[in-house]
Formats: C-alpha cells, structure tokens, sequence
C-alpha cells in the first residue's frame, strides 16, 4: 500500500492517496479540525431546526451555542489531558496543541451539560427542555466529527477480517502505540499495512441509528428530559461496546479499567432508572387526577 492509502479489502474499497489536510496560502489545514468544525455548524442548525419544529425560540439556541461550543470544546480537552497526564507533565505547553486530535468526546459532553445547566439557570429556561432540544445537535456532530478520526489514522481497534475490515500503512498512524502485539501478529510478512476494527465508524453509524430513534421517538416522548435520556442511555451503550474493541482507551489511573466504557455503562443504567421513575411518578400523578378523592 501506499504510504498515505486506505483500504477496506472485504468491501472491496481502495482509497489512494487520502491525505490528511490540505495547504491555503502556506498554511496547513487538518481536515480533522475542518471535520470538527462541520460537525459543530452541523450540530448547531439541527439544534435550531428542532427548535422551531418544537415551538421554541431559535435565538436561544443560537445564543446558548456560544458558551457550549467553547466550554465543550475546553471539556473535550481536559478529560484528556487529565488521563493521559503522563504525557503532558513534562509539556504544558502541549496541552493547548490540538492539531495533533486529543480531545475526548464525554469531556465534550459533560462541558455541554454543565454550560447548559448554568445557562438555564441564569436565563430561566427550562433546563430538561432546552437539553431535549441539544442533543440532536450534539449527536448529530459526533457523527460528522469522528470522521476526523478515519483522516487522522486513529481510533481503531483490534486485528479483524471482518466485512468492516480496514487496512492503514503503519507509517501513517498516528500514535504508533496504538497498534498492539496482536494486530502486529497478524502483519502477513512483506506488508507494511496494519488490518483492523474501524471503530470510529461504528461508532459513526451507532449514532447515526441513535438520531433515527430519537427523530422517531419525538412524537410519543412523555416528558421533558426524555429525549436526553435516550441519547444518554443509547450513545453510553454503544461506547461501552465500542470502547471495548479500541487500543487506545483512556484508562482509569491504576486501573485496567477503560473510563469511558465505566461512563458509557453509568450513562446507560443511570438513563433507564430515571426513566422509570419519572414515568411511575408520572402514571401516580395522573391517578390522583382522576380520582379527587385519592390523597
């Protein structure tokens, strides 16, 4: 293969030459910032498209986006940073160079849902509702943003044959770490190509099916928050699956444990259980409405 292809052999798809950014005036573009952006514009409009579809004013949507991008994309960051410490101790300076990717997507989500928090706090707005609302968005861009991660060469998972099976040349990943003992076992002699589990899109097309459902589950929705839940419980599912087949987990210091598939799997569970509730809440309420004698 050549030095900067791509390969799904079992699909019988060969990309050639798939670089990683392009030159304007000089300057080198990352397609993987490009994608980042796209996938933040994305998230933006269908946030605010969801908005009007559901009778609410836009501009709060708009104005919200300013602080979420911002305090997202910092969250994003130090999630990061903060479980791969050993590799910035030294370089603090490295901490503010994004070129290289390193950002975290539940860093990403927890700022969102802190900056919305806050702001619906400040602005009087309904909290439960404007996060229904948001979450469109911010799936709608994880799926545009991940292909940052195809581009870069990076977040993939272990050796596989599989219909999905995707080949890289070694000298085009990015972090060399990430290719295990195992995926070099299975390097045939006189190849210089790595075969592996493309991750990024599964996740890609996990959340993909994620939006449908949320797009379909709209109409039946039985409360504010509900349309969260299904985010929160259906991406922390997939990312606990996922997270599994990755070699380049972020693990819990001192631990073998991956700290995303232990957020994916909390978002999940904790997503189901309030559900439940809130709904068993709910059906009491309407009883004691229907009966005004029930104390």
């Amino acid at each position: 293969m050549g030095g900067m292809d791509i390969a799904f052999p079992n699909l019988g798809i060969y990309l050639k030459d798939v670089q990683q950014g392009i030159d304007i005036f000089g300057f080198f573009v990352a397609f993987y910032g490009i994608l980042i952006a796209l996938g933040v514009l994305a998230g933006i409009l269908m946030a605010v498209k969801m908005a009007k579809v559901t009778g609410q004013d836009p501009e709060v949507y708009w104005d919200f986006a300013i602080y979420a991008v911002i305090f997202s994309v910092i969250g994003a960051r130090l999630y990061y940073v903060i479980f791969q410490w050993n590799e910035y101790k030294d370089n603090l300076l490295g901490i503010f160079n994004l070129r290289n990717g390193g950002l975290a997507i539940y860093g990403a989500v927890i700022g969102a849902f802190i900056t919305a928090f806050v702001y619906c706090k400040v602005k009087k707005y309904n909290p439960f509702r404007l996060a229904d609302t948001g979450v469109y968005g911010l799936i709608l861009g994880q799926i545009i943003g991940r292909w940052g991660n195809f581009v870069n060469r990076e977040v993939f998972g272990g050796y596989s044959n599989g219909l999905f099976a995707m080949r890289i040349p070694v000298e085009a990943v990015r972090d060399r770490s990430d290719i295990t003992a195992d995926i070099k076992a299975h390097m045939l002699e006189g190849t210089n190509y790595i075969q592996v589990h493309p991750t990024f899109l599964y996740e890609s097309a996990w959340n993909l099916m994620i939006l449908m459902i949320m797009l379909v589950y709209r109409k039946y929705q039985k409360f504010h928050g509900e349309i969260c839940l299904i985010y929160l419980g259906g991406y922390g599912l997939g990312r606990f699956i996922i997270e599994g087949i990755r070699t380049d987990q972020l693990l819990i210091p001192g631990t073998q444990i991956a700290v995303s598939q232990m957020v994916g799997i909390v978002c999940f569970v904790g997503a189901i259980v309030t559900d439940v509730v809130v709904r068993i809440c709910i059906k009491k309420k309407e009883k004691v409405g229907e009966n005004p004698k029930t104390e």
